[in-house]
């Protein structure tokens, strides 16, 4: 069966998360049910690189397709796109190998999170408005600590045993961009909950609740701290998925200004 690499954009703040859930919408679910309905074909799959939360959203989420069909991609983009709700996109369709798989062959992926420093009347389902100032350096300074292979089991939901806590960051950038403070974490995969928690510590740290080496602490000993300060859903954005060759993420910038 062919198969195609699809990259996606979505807003997440009505959906479910990614993944189909039964008696719940998802992002997932809305796409599988416009491919049926433009192609009139049951037999497909459509597989995601990763999942995302509910009210997470994505500016280039990934998945593959098999699927018969004798549309162009180009045409069968504009096909589905036309169906789709207004807050999921395809952005891109392209014929790939059959061995292509948008999880396993992926070798990074990124996230994007926003903080606002000011109130926004048209931008909250986008940020997570911190009242408080921020000490960007001291957040940058504790950010360092997250970057390498560490144990991540203090900033994960999952079960513990159910899988490794440790993880590989690549990096962890903090940049200021007008009132919105953001912050970019790539790494090989992300554990659930991940990204919020450390956001969260790292808001903490910023605000002057946490010491740089208490939050460095939680990586060496299991704590229940960085769950009660897991950051809203709303701020973050997957913002790519990266395959060999892929060039990775350009200049860090915030999906809109906010000044």
């Amino acid at each position: 069966m062919p198969r195609y690499k699809l990259v996606i954009e979505y807003s997440g703040t009505r959906y479910s998360g990614w993944q189909i859930q039964k008696n719940a919408r998802t992002v997932q679910g809305e796409i599988d049910q416009a491919i049926g309905e433009v192609t009139r074909r049951r037999e497909f799959e459509l597989y995601g690189a990763g999942r995302t939360d509910a009210g997470v959203h994505a500016l280039a989420q990934v998945a593959h397709l098999e699927l018969y069909t004798d549309v162009p991609p180009a045409a069968l983009r504009t096909r589905i796109n036309d169906v789709l709700p207004a807050d999921i996109h395809i952005r891109q369709i392209d014929k790939v190998p059959h061995r292509f798989h948008a999880r396993h062959d992926a070798v990074s992926r990124s996230y994007l999170y926003q903080i606002a420093r000011r109130k926004t009347a048209f931008f909250k389902p986008y940020v997570w408005w911190i009242k408080d100032p921020l000490d960007a350096a001291r957040m940058r300074e504790a950010a360092a600590s997250f970057v390498g292979m560490k144990n991540f089991e203090s900033f994960t939901a999952d079960e513990p045993g159910e899988k490794s806590t440790k993880v590989l960051v690549d990096r962890l950038e903090i940049v200021d961009e007008g009132a919105l403070l953001l912050v970019r974490i790539q790494g090989s995969h992300f554990l659930w909950r991940m990204v919020r928690r450390i956001v969260g510590v790292l808001a903490a740290v910023g605000r002057g609740e946490l010491t740089v080496d208490r939050a460095a602490r939680f990586l060496e000993e299991r704590s229940g701290i960085p769950a009660t300060l897991t950051a809203p859903a709303s701020g973050l954005f997957l913002e790519g998925v990266y395959y060999d060759g892929d060039a990775g993420p350009g200049p860090l910038r915030g999906v809109f200004r906010l000044d």
